[in-house]
């Protein structure tokens, strides 16, 4: 069965590493038969938050929030790739995922978390394990967690050194747990809508 994945990034940094773990993401999801599509935030380029979505009447949001808008209600899973700053959430992913509500809500999301250092952003994956709760996700239970960003991909992108050949023996068990989700929230969506 084929997903519709959406791959949230949010770093403006000038010399972000996450974007490798998000493509990379992208591309092995691909490989599995999904359709994974990246999203983002720099590339979007929504204001700070001042009004969100759901704000706007039928046809008056910016074009870039309606399209985004429309791309999270038809997507089935997404996942979460997010930095660590000073221990907590990115603000830009953060900030973009603010405009949003009920687009999220009944659909599964994994978090995939990255540092520079050894301890993987995993004190960002908690926080935004909490966040995704609370806008309507089910949270999978295996997370992707990747150490030494900077060294973990080769030149072309893929897995390299001891922490890209660990990212790569993890990414099965983390797909296999969304696509699990991702048609099980999916048929019941399809049996009865949301109770709310």
């Amino acid at each position: 069965m084929s997903r519709t994945i959406l791959v949230f990034y949010g770093s403006y940094r000038r010399d972000r590493q996450g974007i490798k773990l998000a493509r990379w993401i992208v591309d092995s999801l691909a490989a599995r038969g999904d359709r994974a599509e990246l999203v983002d935030a720099m590339a979007v380029d929504l204001p700070m938050l001042d009004r969100r979505h759901s704000d706007f009447a039928a046809g008056e949001a910016p074009a870039a929030m309606d399209a985004l808008a429309d791309r999270i209600a038809a997507a089935d899973g997404f996942v979460f790739v997010t930095g660590e700053y000073n221990g907590g959430l990115q603000p830009g992913l953060k900030n973009l995922v603010d405009h949003y509500l009920p687009q999220f809500a009944w659909r599964p999301a994994a978090i995939a978390s990255y540092s520079a250092g050894p301890f993987a952003g995993i004190r960002a994956a908690t926080a935004w394990r909490t966040t995704l709760g609370a806008m309507g996700m089910v949270v999978t239970a295996t997370p992707l967690s990747l150490a030494r960003i900077g060294s973990a991909f080769d030149a072309d992108g893929g897995p390299a050194g001891e922490d890209g050949e660990r990212l790569a023996r993890a990414f099965p068990r983390f797909a296999d747990d969304l696509a699990w989700w991702t048609d099980a929230a999916k048929a019941q969506r399809e049996q009865a809508p949301p109770p709310f």
